[in-house]
């Protein structure tokens, strides 16, 4: 029946089955975000991307750049079976150690991400002291949101490794979320 709405359900059903704005507007805003990672590994060298920063308790921005790639990889690897737990990692040294394996795993992530949205389960212990495993419902899309979030957290604190270790200009929204750059544009004017 041509012009008749649907059901909510069934619409969010359609949203959510095929690619849409949503997505679209996911899509470049990681574009967004993984150019201005990737631009600012390029203009570091290794021992700069390597160096255990004081400020950031000894940790290196390689590290950080490890932890947000492997998110991604561990939503990717998950995608067929609909499973995701991110506490599986594999914590490869590499990537942390070698800024050509980081920088191809960047560009290899962002190429993959194009997949439909489905429901997928996400798996954690989420206490040290514990060993149940807690599962919740999510699904494709709603991972991708996370994953850019906190994406965009870890650039906060590279930044501020990178200030630590060189002098490289850095664009001002990196690692500032999409909506505190709105609100200090509203401000400014």
């Amino acid at each position: 029946m041509h012009g008749v709405p649907l059901h909510p359900v069934a619409e969010l059903l359609r949203i959510y089955s095929e690619p849409t704005l949503f997505y679209m507007h996911l899509q470049k805003a990681i574009q967004n975000v993984f150019a201005q990672l990737t631009a600012s590994l390029e203009l570091l060298n290794d021992d700069q991307y390597t160096y255990p920063s004081k400020i950031l308790s000894n940790a290196s921005i390689g590290q950080h750049v490890r932890h947000i790639i492997e998110m991604f990889i561990c939503l990717e690897d998950g995608y067929i079976a609909g499973l995701v737990n991110y506490e599986t990692r594999k914590r490869d040294v590499r990537i942390e150690t070698k800024r050509e394996v980081a920088l191809g795993l960047l560009k290899r992530i962002y190429d993959e991400l194009d997949k439909t949205n489905k429901p997928m389960v996400l798996q954690g212990v989420y206490n040290e002291d514990s060993e149940e495993l807690i599962s919740f419902d999510t699904n494709y899309y709603r991972e991708i949101a996370y994953n850019l979030e906190h994406t965009i957290h870890h650039m906060a604190l590279i930044k501020v490794g990178i200030r630590e270790v060189s002098s490289i200009e850095l664009p001002d929204g990196f690692g500032v979320a999409s909506s505190t750059i709105k609100f200090r544009n509203e401000c400014a004017q």
